[in-house]
């Protein structure tokens, strides 16, 4: 059986209970050592084996699964965040189907969401965005020619960016070709949750200078748009006089 677990943004206690719950019980755990925090290892039982996916390919992770399996043991292969979003598991499991070995998925917290705690900030605010886009800067790793950032940034939703603080002069670029100006609020959080998190507030028009300035090349997320700023409506969820399927609103 393999597991596949989400670790969450970077805390260690930010793991779910079902994740920490798979990693003591794990005879083998397949790490991705780039961005797991190597502190979830301290709950691996004596004798787990440990292997650190950043120095491995896709075929060296499968052959370590496929040999336990035979074995009779478990494996978890732990991802950082959550591992629906840039995981890479899509080629992962299509093999173990192939080879008829059972897996399952469990999820974690994503960076954006740590990201959002962080900044003590609603992605979602009534009147301000209701959409957010999850994306990436093309740079070795392609991206659909419809899915380019210029071309999402006309939405001027609400905007988390991958994988893409090391491009940041294309990302401030991309991003004024759309719906976005130069005072459009934007910030840069460095491993959220981690002991080390670093935030940086600025505008669109000062991204990339605000991020050279806080010495921030890696392990980042940018988030961009007017949910960074002061202006919105109340929910209606919680107005006086609007009805829910709990409780009646009342004129006010």
């Amino acid at each position: 059986m393999v597991h596949f677990v989400g670790a969450g943004p970077g805390a260690p206690d930010l793991i779910t209970q079902r994740g920490a719950a798979f990693l003591q019980a794990a005879d083998c755990i397949i790490y991705a050592g780039s961005l797991v925090n190597p502190a979830l290892l301290g709950l691996a039982k004596p004798g787990c084996a440990i292997y650190n996916s950043a120095e491995m390919t896709l075929e060296q992770v499968l052959d370590v699964m496929r040999r336990m399996e035979a074995s009779g043991k478990t494996t978890v292969r732990l991802h950082t965040g959550d591992p629906c979003l840039y995981g890479a598991i899509r080629e992962q499991m299509d093999a173990l189907d192939a080879d008829g070995v059972c897996y399952d998925d469990t999820p974690g917290v994503s960076s954006f969401c740590g990201a959002a705690a962080a900044l003590n900030s609603e992605y979602t605010l009534p009147t301000v965005s209701q959409t957010v886009i999850i994306t990436r800067m093309e740079g070795r790793t392609p991206v659909p020619e419809r899915e380019r950032l210029a071309s999402l940034a006309a939405h001027g939703a609400t905007m988390v960016i991958f994988l893409s603080i090391g491009l940041i002069d294309k990302v401030q670029t991309a991003l004024l070709q759309g719906a976005y100006t130069p005072d459009t609020p934007a910030a840069v959080v460095y491993k959220a949750s981690w002991p080390e998190e670093k935030i940086v507030r600025c505008t669109v028009g000062s991204l990339a200078e605000s991020t050279r300035a806080a010495g921030i090349t890696k392990t980042a997320l940018i988030v961009v748009g007017d949910f960074l700023g002061t202006q919105y409506e109340r929910s209606k969820l919680y107005d006086p006089a609007f009805t829910t399927e709990f409780r009646k609103g009342e004129p006010v």
